[in-house]
C-alpha cells in the first residue's frame, strides 16, 4: 500500500494493484486536477459508497484455490461520517477519517488509519481511536503546526501503534 496526501482529505492510494483517488473534490485550489486523476483506476467519494458498520465489519478472507471466485481487487465503503474504509486481500485495511470516529471491531488493530485536520482535530480523533483500539499505523495528515501540536499529545497513548506524519505530495509506502 502506498499513500500520497494532496491536502485537505484528498489522497491517492495504491492498493491491491489499483490506483484510487479519494475525495478529489476536496483537493486544495491550484492542484492540477488532471494530474491528480492521471492513471486512477477508481475515483471515490464517501457519498457514493455503500455504508459499513465499523463495529461489525470484517475484512474478507482469502478463498481456497478450489473456490474460484473473482472478487473486486479493492472494496470501498463509507463510514457514514465522511470517512472511507478500503480493503483488499493480503493487505491491511485502510481507514480514512476526517470528521468522526465510530466504534470499530478488532480488525482495526491490524489497520492503517489516516486522520485529517488541524492539530486539535488530530488529537481528538487520535485519542478517541487509541482509547478504543491501537491500529498498526496511525498516519496524521495536517500542516506543520497541526503535526507539531498533535504528535506530543498522542505519542504517549500509542500502546504499540506506529505514528507517522503525511507530507503533501510525498508518498508513504506502508
Amino acid at each position: 500500500m502506498k499513500l500520497t496526501w494532496f491536502g485537505g482529505t484528498t489522497v491517492r492510494v495504491h492498493m491491491g494493484g489499483m490506483i484510487l483517488v479519494v475525495k478529489p473534490n476536496d483537493a486544495p485550489a491550484g492542484l492540477d486536477r488532471a494530474e491528480l486523476l492521471s492513471g486512477a483506476d477508481r475515483v471515490l467519494d464517501a457519498d457514493e459508497l455503500p455504508l459499513a458498520d465499523l463495529a461489525t465489519w470484517r475484512p474478507r478472507q482469502a478463498g481456497r484455490l478450489l473456490d474460484v471466485v473473482i472478487e473486486p481487487a479493492v472494496e470501498a465503503w463509507s463510514t457514514g461520517s465522511g470517512g472511507i474504509l478500503l480493503e483488499t486481500l493480503g493487505e491491511a485495511p485502510l481507514l480514512l477519517v476526517s470528521n468522526q470516529l465510530l466504534p470499530m471491531g478488532r480488525w482495526a488493530e491490524s489497520a492503517v488509519v489516516a486522520l485529517f485536520g488541524d492539530g486539535r482535530r488530530l488529537v481528538l480523533l487520535g485519542s478517541a481511536l487509541l482509547r478504543e483500539r491501537s491500529p498498526r499505523l496511525l498516519a496524521l495528515a495536517g500542516d506543520e503546526a497541526a503535526i507539531d501540536y498533535a504528535v506530543p499529545r498522542l505519542r504517549d497513548q500509542l500502546d504499540g501503534a506506529s505514528l507517522v506524519a503525511l507530507e503533501i505530495g510525498m508518498a508513504l509506502e506502508v
